[in-house]
């Protein structure tokens, strides 16, 4: 009923035992315009690679499920108008009627899954959005991290987000959320957000060692490892609070909502920053596509191939 079709470096891989990491395509179609987008995608890629891993950016192209793009397909990804926005819903019906898709978290994580690769490198994952008591916008990534044994490696929730509240719902969804290196949560562009972690690893070993005894125990769903943006790049909680405060009220009075919120928010705070929230967003998803290299290649190591 569906197609997965291997780039011919996923395919290389798999048959050599090679770790991989997926990623996710949103970043391309809805993250920037071209042709930055096509270097940052190219970008992210090469830093895989140079971390000892094979990137597989996950998008639906034409409704074939690609896991893994040749540079031409990302050229032409990067440049495709009218691409949807996937999540779990989504998914299968624009496969189903052929359409050009890119994956948020939750698809890419359903997606990686399928094709047996066990660690998903991303900026920050979706959840609870301020005023879910009225609204109960709530993004489907933290039901994905309930069920699908995918690390997934993120500088934590978008600061946009109620952090509090999602951290909340993570815990009783039973989803391990893993700081890395320190004792607080990151806030996607800040290093601190003033929360603790439930749980901090300070090695790429520990993590694929606590990924690879869940799936053992057959202990469905996967984790969530909260790296923080490097501090040479970071903006301060200080210093975004107010910004995505403004942003926010911005689109409360305009009366956006629904799919429609974060792009929103992330277009103003990027115009209130004058482009460092952008630059700052670069930074970490490079950062986190080189942990999650190192973990994805200690899980290759140490337990049984993960592609």
């Amino acid at each position: 009923m569906f197609e997965i079709s291997f780039s011919p470096e996923v395919v290389e891989a798999r048959n050599a035992g090679t770790p991989v990491v997926a990623l996710e395509s949103t970043i391309i179609t809805h993250g920037m315009p071209y042709p930055q987008n096509l270097e940052t995608a190219r970008l992210v890629e090469q830093t895989v690679r140079e971390s000892g891993a094979v990137p597989a950016t996950i998008a639906v192209m034409s409704g074939v499920l690609k896991v893994g793009l040749t540079d031409a397909e990302l050229e032409t990804l990067a440049q495709l108008e009218n691409v949807a926005k996937l999540s779990r819903a989504d998914l299968p019906a624009c496969i189903a009627t052929r359409g050009n898709g890119a994956t948020t978290v939750a698809a890419t994580m359903i997606a990686a899954a399928r094709a047996g690769i066990s660690v998903f490198a991303t900026g920050g994952i979706g959840g609870v959005h301020q005023g879910a008591e009225l609204s109960f916008d709530i993004s489907a990534d933290l039901q994905e991290l309930a069920q699908t044994a995918v690390t997934v490696v993120a500088a934590g929730a978008k600061a946009i987000l109620d952090i509090p509240k999602t951290l909340e719902v993570l815990e009783t969804l039973g989803v391990p959320v893993i700081a890395y290196g320190q004792d607080q949560i990151p806030a996607f562009w800040s290093r601190a957000s003033g929360l603790k972690a439930p749980i901090r690893m300070n090695e790429a070993e520990a993590i694929a060692a606590a990924h690879l005894t869940r799936v053992a125990m057959e202990v469905p769903g996967g984790q969530l490892v909260c790296n923080p943006v490097p501090e040479a790049s970071e903006i301060s909680q200080a210093d975004m609070q107010p910004v995505i405060a403004q942003a926010q009220a911005e689109a409360a009075a305009q009366n956006v909502v629904g799919k429609a919120v974060t792009p929103f928010l992330l277009q103003r705070i990027f115009e209130l920053t004058e482009g460092r929230s952008l630059e700052t967003n670069i930074a970490l998803v490079l950062n986190n596509a080189q942990l999650a290299s190192k973990i994805a290649a200690q899980i290759a190591m140490i337990g049984p191939k993960s592609s």
